[in-house]
């Protein structure tokens, strides 16, 4: 993993990591809600082997990147092209997972001329009158509409989280490893997985670096409305989804799917959300991509 941190043209540092092949086919990474630009430990071995450059982000307010005030989902495909311009990257694809899947989907839209293909890996979905969906759990909601109408609370909530993490990471570790009720059996098993809970503890603990605004600020950003339609994307979009996903229903990805013009849908049955922690699911992910990216190639 290389660490790196460039500075914006308005000023803003923006925080970034690569993975994989640095000479490889271009792949930028955009975590959930919240997250941080470390996905792996030390590196991906599979990325490596498929010939793949990973380039993971730190969104506004996580990690190594600084705040933006009064941001739009759509203003971060400004920072990525400069990302990309900084990298010499002319061209590239994208992949969102679960919050991250809206920027990743903004990002295809804002920018057609660059990005190749955008990934949506248990993609959070627009909401209606900014409210989540009645099928998402019921502990996500909650989260959700706190965000919404009463943020003081939450932080309180995300500042205790925060201070377990920093202070406790064991103690961390243990209560992730609890997992709920609220979770399919799929993500109940994943949480018993001592390498995922470890990265997610480093991933965690970069997320909350700059305190717990990051969390909050795109929790209530995810509320509102995209700035644009899914059906007004023009390059292709792949998602993959789990059935079982309780924080991002599948039937609302379904209905989401509908109406994206050019659509590749991979849905697993038993899945649930946590799909990116298995290496099984990771492997079919970057393998799928790899292939699309030959046949590109090829037709050109």
């Amino acid at each position: 993993m290389k660490d790196d941190i460039m500075v914006l043209s308005d000023g803003r540092r923006l925080g970034y990591a690569i993975y994989g092949d640095p000479e490889g086919i271009p792949l930028f990474l955009f975590h959930g809600t919240p997250g941080s630009r470390v996905w792996f430990i030390d590196d991906d071995p599979i990325a490596q082997e498929l010939g793949i450059c990973l380039i993971a982000t730190d969104r506004p307010g996580y990690g190594l990147s600084d705040k933006k005030h009064n941001r739009k989902l759509l203003d971060y495909a400004g920072d990525i092209e400069e990302l990309a311009e900084h990298l010499q990257i002319e061209k590239f694809s994208v992949l969102g997972v679960s919050g991250g899947g809206a920027f990743a989907a903004a990002v295809t839209y804002a920018l057609p001329n660059k990005v190749d293909s955008c990934i949506l890996v248990c993609t959070a979905t627009p909401f209606i009158n900014g409210n989540p969906p009645k099928t998402m759990s019921k502990e996500n909601r909650i989260a959700f509409y706190m965000t919404k109408y009463c943020p003081w609370l939450l932080k309180q909530f995300e500042k205790s989280k925060k201070k377990l993490i920093d202070q406790k990471p064991k103690l961390y570790i243990e209560t992730l490893k609890k997992g709920g009720s609220h979770l399919s059996e799929w993500d109940n098993n994943v949480l018993q997985n001592e390498d995922v809970l470890e990265n997610g503890l480093l991933h965690s603990k970069e997320a909350y670096r700059q305190g717990v605004d990051g969390v909050i600020d795109e929790g209530n950003l995810l509320t509102k409305d995209w700035g644009f339609k899914v059906e007004e994307i023009t390059r292709p979009v792949i998602v993959w989804h789990g059935e079982k996903d309780t924080f991002s229903p599948v039937i609302e990805v379904k209905n989401m799917a509908k109406k994206i013009p050019e659509i590749e849908t991979h849905y697993l049955i038993e899945a649930g959300h946590f799909l990116t922690e298995s290496d099984e699911v990771w492997k079919s992910i970057l393998v799928s991509f790899k292939g699309s990216q030959s046949y590109m190639v090829n037709i050109l």
